[in-house]
């Protein structure tokens, strides 16, 4: 316990750091940038002795340096600032759209593990058979698909063409079909499945190729090791040789890409959002950048940034309780 204390104590002291360089690459973008926040935080008709003024508002007539550790106690508050277009908090708009980029992202990964896994022992236990062969080309060309041409295509056939499901939208997320559920309503639930399918498969196919690939190779080196050989002479039924033994043995890669590509998915799936009009940050950050909204695009990068970190410290928790040769220190 005391070890794990200090391990977590370590990370999430490296994690400070790591969220202090994103706020200080933002904070020198928005610097660097073309663009005149009290300009845009102005009316159209506005004078320039009125933009003056809006700029003295905002802090931007004051030295660098105080602009920035005003910032970065601003930050660490929790003040995210207030966007220029709106006037609103930054902090509530990004909260209130990162449950459906977190749900989007975990539905993402949670559609390629349960097809990568299974499609990946089986290419490995089957090598040079059809199933292998199967499985090698859907991964090759899930690697190889572009997610937002593949967003595109499932838009035109499955929507537009076949008429099959919806085009964009999230009428209803998960924990609201979770409460129709409770009051034994189902019809949300139907129109939540039927507005995730198109996204999910566009977000999780190439983690879902990627997945594969990793399983197919750490199960081929695992199922060569001799304490395979020795299980099976003892008499180990194959089922549970492969599965109890050689497949938890080569998960270790695979949780490892599964956190890394989550916190990708979080911060990366900004096409995917805006393909099918999905409410999250990614179509958020996309309006912030149109109208050059620092306040929004450096609050969304911040909390991407932390996402990331999260993500990592628990990735490095579970690849300890997989692999006991790794310890957490």
């Amino acid at each position: 316990m005391r070890q794990l204390s200090q391990f977590l104590a370590k990370r999430f002291g490296q994690g400070v750091f790591v969220v202090w360089g994103v706020i200080t690459a933002v904070f020198v973008l928005r610097g660097i940038s073309p663009t005149n926040p009290a300009q845009l935080a102005a009316p159209t008709d506005a004078t320039a002795e009125q933009i003056q003024q809006i700029a003295e508002e905002l802090g931007l007539t004051r030295p660098i340096y105080e602009q920035y550790f005003a910032y970065l106690i601003e930050v660490a508050q929790g003040d995210l600032g207030y966007s220029y277009i709106t006037s609103t908090p930054v902090a509530p708009q990004i909260f209130g759209k990162l449950g459906a980029t977190i749900e989007l992202a975990v539905f993402g990964i949670l559609f390629a593990l349960v097809l990568s896994i299974p499609l990946g022992v089986i290419s490995s236990t089957r090598r040079n058979e059809a199933p292998d062969y199967v499985a090698n080309l859907s991964s090759l060309v899930g690697v190889s698909t572009p997610n937002f041409w593949l967003a595109i295509m499932l838009v035109l056939l499955l929507s537009v063409q076949i008429d099959l499901l919806p085009t964009s939208g999230r009428p209803v997320g998960f924990l609201g079909v979770i409460g129709a559920l409770a009051a034994f309503q189902i019809d949300p639930l139907v129109s939540w499945v039927s507005h995730m399918v198109l996204p999910t498969l566009a977000l999780g196919t190439y983690l879902m190729a990627l997945m594969t690939r990793l399983t197919r190779s750490g199960m081929i080196e695992e199922l060569s090791k001799p304490y395979v050989q020795t299980n099976r002479a003892k008499g180990l039924p194959e089922v549970l040789n492969r599965y109890k033994h050689a497949l938890r043995n080569s998960l270790a890669p695979v949780v490892t890409v599964v956190g890394l590509q989550l916190g990708r998915l979080i911060g990366g799936s900004v096409v995917i959002e805006s393909v099918f009009a999905w409410p999250g940050i990614g179509s958020l950050f996309i309006r912030a950048v149109n109208t050059a909204d620092w306040p929004i695009i450096q609050g969304t990068l911040i909390v991407v940034g932390i996402a990331y970190v999260l993500v990592n410290i628990g990735v490095d928790l579970v690849y300890a309780q997989l692999d006991p040769q790794v310890v957490v220190t």
